[in-house]
């Protein structure tokens, strides 16, 4: 379940970075510092492809791999 929150977090981060909202308000800030510790290790690995940041859709298969992991282990 955790995990899956996680990737929506990652998700809605992905989703505000493409709209004209602000970058300060409550709601991304709040988005920031839930997937910030799991993006920017993985930002340091990962290079962008020209303008675009893949690390968000890699993190988040990452994600979807451990929880299938844990829930077959289950």
């Amino acid at each position: 379940m955790f995990v899956h929150l996680l990737a929506f977090a990652i998700l809605a981060r992905a989703v505000t970075s493409w709209l004209p909202i602000d970058r300060n308000g409550p709601v991304v800030r709040a988005l920031d510092a839930i997937t910030d510790p799991v993006l920017d290790p993985l930002r340091r690995v990962i290079p962008t492809i020209g303008m675009i940041d893949i690390t968000p859709m890699v993190a988040m298969i990452m994600l979807f791999a451990i929880g299938g992991a844990l829930e077959g282990a289950a």
